[in-house]
């Protein structure tokens, strides 16, 4: 995809843009021309991170799980008059240090289905129509835990695994969208340092070494489904919109 059609800024609806992987993205997508409305629960971090960028981004602070932010946040992104890109990056590990089954708190899973799947879906229904009519992409970011078994990520790749299934399942019902559930693989964010206490994670890439594989499955747009994002590792970024001179940031 590129950054216009015609006189119309392409946008793009980035959950969890504070820092991460959903950060990386935002700042390659504004970068390149597009207009950028992102979320995350701490309003200052959230300003603190969007405010250097170039382009066009509007930060719209709260919980995703919250419904009148996700109303907000959904008309913040219809406000700009199209929706070409909707990705869900926004999630939770559930309780930490990672419990087995046997003794997760169920409260806990309670909050991990509702970040990772609950909330997301209630914001695609909000612009769906929008998302449509723009022959837009809609993308659930997942992980190796949605299909494999490991000790102690259970609530959280329940969840990962109903994402996926929510995602693609979308697709399957709206053709008119692509929807793909990616897994970035690994990476050196402050959540992977959750799941691993006092570990040393610096061995595992940083999120922007994942944003040439995610540009390239956005313009190449294969059919709809999982995938990894090493299966795009050797492709490159699709072609640069106008960069803008310094940041447009709106905050609500």
């Amino acid at each position: 995809m590129i950054a216009t059609e015609g006189t119309h800024m392409h946008t793009a609806l980035v959950t969890g843009g504070s820092a991460g992987l959903g950060l990386a993205l935002a700042r390659d997508l504004a970068a390149d021309g597009w207009h950028v409305v992102v979320d995350a629960r701490d309003a200052e971090r959230l300003a603190a991170a969007v405010g250097p960028l170039q382009g066009t981004v509007t930060a719209v602070a709260g919980d995703v799980t919250d419904p009148a932010h996700r109303e907000a946040l959904a008309a913040r992104a219809l406000a700009t008059g199209r929706l070409d890109l909707l990705v869900h990056n926004a999630s939770t590990l559930g309780p930490t240090p990672l419990p087995p089954l046997s003794d997760l708190d169920l409260a806990g899973f309670d909050d991990a289905w509702l970040t990772n799947v609950v909330a997301p879906l209630a914001l695609t229904q909000l612009v769906l129509a929008a998302l449509r009519d723009a022959g837009g992409i809609l993308v659930g970011i997942s992980s190796d835990a949605a299909v494999e078994h490991y000790e102690g990520w259970g609530a959280y790749a329940a969840s990962k695994a109903a994402l996926d299934q929510v995602v693609l399942t979308l697709g399957a019902e709206n053709p008119q969208i692509a929807a793909y559930a990616v897994d970035p693989g690994d990476m050196r964010t402050a959540m992977h340092q959750a799941a691993f206490p006092g570990e040393d994670i610096s061995d595992r890439p940083l999120p922007e070494s994942v944003l040439p594989a995610l540009r390239t499955l956005l313009r190449t747009r294969p059919a709809t489904g999982r995938y990894r994002a090493a299966e795009f590792a050797a492709g490159t970024a699709g072609p640069a919109g106008p960069v803008g001179s310094s940041a447009h940031v709106v905050t609500a």
